[in-house]
């Protein structure tokens, strides 16, 4: 977990610095051509190919156009709010998995998930605050981004009952980058990586996988309950960072609105493994 916190807030700083060059669109195509380059790097290596799947290309696409929008929305509010607020709105997302799952995966929601996602919109109030502080585009993009990476976490979950990690990987790797090189090429103009921000772009396709790499396995070697609660120490992390880097003033509401997010997430774990 602390290399899942070290790798999310440094994509973050890496992100806000390419931001200087680059169009969200641009670094998600070239952090997706980064992530091709390893992930094939990798089955070759293990020999692993033939484990890569074409049954579900339509769920794969599916999951990747959610995530790569998504990761979009992440990366264009990184620019405009502090990046405590960019992480705090963007823990509500196992919230919103609580709300769509009975729709996509057919499950019940029960009177502590319901509680949690009561606690968590509380919490989503506090930090943004409407009517005390101006609802800019960068609050709007922070929270929707959530939306969309829950979608992709009902969509892995229900990937992961068929495929593998290896082709899970490969699929978003290569489908992201096509809809990079779109997304990017819809004006005719791509900026090509300068010296400036060849060494960003490398930072934010390496960390956006040891990541999920990390996190993926910390729940597997440890129960969700420490798992998810020390995930959140991006949060204070984030904060500390912000202020030494960019001197973003440490908002006490982003804090308090944080913990009650914090607090709706345990609720939940804890109830999924009563």
């Amino acid at each position: 977990m602390t290399g899942a916190i070290a790798s999310f807030t440094s994509m973050a700083i890496a992100g806000r610095a390419a931001a200087s060059i680059h169009d969200t669109f641009e670094m998600m195509m070239y952090r997706s051509l980064i992530g091709v380059i390893i992930v094939c790097a990798v089955l070759t290596w293990t020999g692993t190919w033939h484990r890569v799947s074409r049954d579900r290309l339509g769920l794969n696409m599916a999951r990747n156009l959610a995530h790569f929008t998504g990761q979009n929305l992440w990366f264009y509010s990184l620019t405009l709010i502090p990046l405590a607020q960019v992480f705090a709105l963007e823990f509500t997302t196992p919230l919103w998995v609580i709300l769509l799952a009975p729709l996509l995966l057919g499950e019940r929601i029960t009177l502590p998930k319901a509680l949690a996602v009561g606690l968590g919109f509380l919490g989503i109030l506090i930090v943004a605050r409407p009517g005390a502080t101006p609802l800019n585009s960068g609050i709007v993009a922070a929270a929707s981004c959530a939306i969309f990476f829950a979608l992709t976490m009902i969509a892995t979950k229900r990937l992961t009952r068929t495929e593998g990690i290896g082709s899970i990987l490969f699929w978003l790797t290569s489908m992201q980058l096509v809809l990079g090189l779109v997304a990017s090429g819809y004006d005719a103009e791509i900026a090509l990586p300068t010296a400036e921000t060849i060494p960003w772009l490398i930072l934010i396709g390496v960390c956006g996988l040891t990541a999920h790499f990390c996190i993926t396995n910390a729940l597997a070697i440890a129960p969700a309950t420490i798992v998810v609660p020390f995930d959140f120490a991006r949060l204070p992390v984030i904060a500390i960072v912000g202020m030494l880097v960019y001197n973003e003033p440490i908002d006490i509401w982003v804090f308090i609105g944080g913990l009650l997010i914090l607090a709706a997430n345990y609720v939940n774990v804890r109830n999924s493994l009563t």
